[in-house]
């Protein structure tokens, strides 16, 4: 069981949901955890999807070889809770009429300026949009977005379609794909919480830092549908072999284009289906064993 693996082995494929903190950037955060867990042997460390330095909320960090399933886990939905400021007050009625008929569903937008991408109109879907109180010329909105939506964009591209202007005031990624704010089994944990669980393990409990850590198969399994291969099959698997209908365990049957590969508790590798003769899926991301 994934519960039981010994600390440091279950590190080298893991995640930790932290709740960032506003001015560092996300590279500054996933850099703290590296440096704070180096003496547990994490090497590399890498965040599943930047938030500007002001923003706050949900970072998940990948540890070691959970680093490889970073696009895997990039371009899922994310949901946010902020507060825009109209430069000229109007109903929020107004407002709300306005994001109906232009800002929902499949939109255009252009990265800003400042952003790192190439300045190219994309399109991307504004799940929901929903201005939740007004005060004055400040209005709390809540957000579900497409991964790679600008939502401080959006909050200026709303101001010109309204014709007074408008700008974020504040920001907070209350979920991130399949990491949220509010997970009971695997909460997002601020860094005081996390240097305090490293703290602990250094006086020999590890039971704090073991709790905060995401087992890499468990994300998985909530991303992707599973497949059971035999276990006969596995080593031959994990050399970066394709898949045959043979390795299947019998009953299973493949129905999307994405999947993991486990056999029992044991995870494989993602695969992508084909349709190359006797080969029905090819791999993506294989997890070799570690050869000491």
């Amino acid at each position: 069981m994934i519960e039981k693996k010994p600390l440091k082995q279950l590190l080298e494929f893991s995640m930790i949901n932290i709740d960032k903190p506003s001015d560092p950037t996300s590279f500054d955060i996933s850099d703290f955890v590296r440096k704070k867990l180096s003496e547990l042997g994490i090497r590399k460390t890498s965040h599943f999807g930047t938030l500007d330095p002001k923003v706050t909320g949900v970072l998940p960090i990948a540890l070691n070889r959970a680093c490889k399933l970073t696009g895997f886990f990039l371009g899922e939905d994310k949901e946010y809770i902020g507060v825009m400021r109209i430069h000229e007050d109007l109903p929020i009625e107004k407002i709300k009429k306005v994001i109906e008929e232009k800002f929902l569903g499949k939109i255009k937008q252009t990265p800003p300026v400042k952003s790192r991408v190439k300045r190219q109109e994309r399109e991307r879907e504004i799940k929901s949009f929903n201005l939740l109180e007004k005060d004055g010329k400040d209005i709390l909105f809540h957000a579900e977005v497409q991964g790679g939506t600008y939502i401080r964009k959006l909050m200026d591209d709303l101001g010109k379609e309204l014709g007074i202007g408008a700008h974020m005031l504040e920001l907070r990624r209350v979920r991130a794909g399949i990491f949220k704010e509010n997970d009971k089994k695997y909460p997002c944990v601020d860094w005081y919480e996390f240097e305090k669980a490293v703290e602990e393990y250094r006086k020999g409990h590890e039971e704090a830092l073991r709790k905060i850590l995401i087992p890499a198969e468990e994300a998985i399994k909530q991303l992707f549908s599973c497949v059971q291969v035999k276990e006969e099959s596995v080593k031959k698997l994990l050399t970066g072999k394709p898949l045959f209908e043979e390795d299947l365990k019998e009953g299973v049957e493949i129905k999307n284009d994405k999947f993991a590969v486990f056999s029992g508790e044991k995870f494989v590798g993602i695969y992508h289906k084909v349709n190359e003769r006797e080969i029905i899926a090819k791999p993506e991301f294989v997890l070799q064993e570690i050869k000491n």
